[in-house]
């Protein structure tokens, strides 16, 4: 997949390319048809986003509702929102 069609504000996504590799980021922009906008609270906080290309992510079919809502409502996301739905992500699919 070359394009950001499949991918929206909220979306769980892994890097497979680049010092990031195994990475897992929440998507917080789609910058243009090739290029994410991505945080995980840890390595790339939401005050320094990291612009990846689109062919250099795994996507991962989740979404985060609580991410996605408040991006859409235009309001504020906390790297600790951010790095707290990414454990979630990681214990569910643990069980």
């Amino acid at each position: 997949m070359n394009d950001t069609s499949k991918v929206t504000v909220g979306q769980y996504v892994k890097s497979i390319k680049g010092r990031d590799k195994n990475y897992i980021f929440i998507v917080t922009e789609v910058v243009n048809d090739k290029h994410v906008k991505l945080v995980d609270g840890d390595l790339r906080k939401v005050n320094n986003p990291k612009v990846k290309n689109i062919k250099h992510l795994q996507i991962i079919n989740k979404v985060s509702a609580v991410i996605q809502e408040v991006l859409n409502n235009s309001k504020k996301i906390s790297d600790f929102m951010i790095n707290q739905e990414i454990i979630k992500l990681r214990l569910s699919d643990t069980k």
